[in-house]
């Protein structure tokens, strides 16, 4: 049976890459139905909002959401829907597999990091106020609920993928109270998994051992603003976030988006890189279950990288996104 799921085209490049990713999906023999909603500025442009009501219907009914990226209009009074999105569905888990190809030759050939990015608190949850009006301050929380959870998250995953070591990315010598919370909680939840080596870094130290060695880390976790600088520095070890999948996962719904923006310069010139977007179906599939369809994708998709005939410009090649799909589609036949 087909799995019906909900899908925001966004804004930008987001429309056009998102129609190259359900070709594949079509043509990967994807059990998928759609129900497609236009989200961001051009919405709330037209129509006053910036997500339709119906279009949360459909994520509520579904429970799945394929999400483009979207353009959150700039100045004071919008909040970011990717931020939006998360806290009010409860996504909590952001993950990011962060993994070498060969498409782009970087310093480093052997990347392999998962980030667990906790999604509801820390600085995103957007408590400021102007203490007078030479000063501003910003209120970070941090529960022992949400800590709890998202290291339970890194551990559990670290044992169903086979991978041998969780680290722990924190400020404790300096936050001693909120990081010092999650230091605590990683160390204890660690015990219950043996066969998981576990360790920590300073953040400041986990960046610095990153661009000098990244073979050293496997699954990493920590709270938001971290995780949300860390995953882009890990990305661009490999290439750029035009290569990096991305979803975020709760106990009732899951969305899945590629985390790059919506780049308007290029949009609509059929210049865009989808593979950060296709991978994140990928892990769409095999959350859905369809874990073959999924690997076929990814073979497809390597093949075409490997090959390096058609790859689009932000990968030093000259193809059209159209062409870039055109050969993932003819590598899965």
């Amino acid at each position: 049976m087909k799995k019906t799921i909900t899908v925001f085209r966004g804004d930008g490049i987001g429309p056009e890459i998102t129609d190259s990713v359900l070709k594949v999906l079509e043509a990967a023999g994807a059990p998928l139905e759609y129900e497609m909603f236009n989200v961001g500025q051009k919405e709330w442009e037209t129509n006053g909002k910036l997500i339709p009501d119906e279009a949360y219907a459909s994520f509520e009914k579904n429970r799945v959401l394929l999400k483009a990226p979207i353009t959150t209009p700039v100045g004071f009074g919008f909040r970011s829907l990717n931020v939006t999105l998360r806290t009010k569905y409860d996504l909590y888990a952001n993950i990011r597999p962060v993994r070498s190809n060969s498409a782009v030759k970087t310093r480093f050939e052997n990347v392999d990091v998962v980030i667990f990015r906790e999604n509801t608190e820390g600085m995103y949850i957007g408590r400021e106020n102007m203490v007078d009006e030479d000063t501003a301050e910003a209120i970070r929380l941090t529960t022992r609920k949400a800590t709890r959870r998202i290291i339970r998250a890194a551990f559990d995953y670290a044992v169903k993928n086979n991978r041998r070591k969780v680290t722990c990315v924190h400020k404790a010598n300096i936050l001693k109270m909120t990081e010092g919370m999650i230091l605590s909680e990683f160390r204890e939840i660690a015990k219950e998994y043996p066969q998981i080596e576990a360790d920590d870094k300073i953040v400041d130290a986990a960046c610095m051992q990153l661009v000098i060695d990244p073979t050293k880390f496997d699954v990493m976790v920590m709270e938001n603003l971290f995780g949300d600088i860390l995953s882009d520095l890990c990305s661009g070890l490999i290439g750029g976030l035009g290569l990096v999948p991305s979803s975020n996962i709760g106990d009732d719904y899951a969305m899945f988006e590629a985390v790059h923006g919506s780049a308007p310069d290029i949009a609509g010139k059929h210049l865009a890189n989808p593979t950060a977007f296709l991978w994140s179906a990928c892990l769409m599939l095999e959350y859905l279950g369809e874990k073959e369809c999924a690997a076929k994708i990814r073979r497809a998709v390597d093949d075409v990288l490997t090959e390096g005939k058609h790859l689009t410009g932000d990968l030093h090649g000259t193809a059209s996104t159209d062409e870039y799909i055109e050969a993932v589609i003819a590598a899965l036949k």
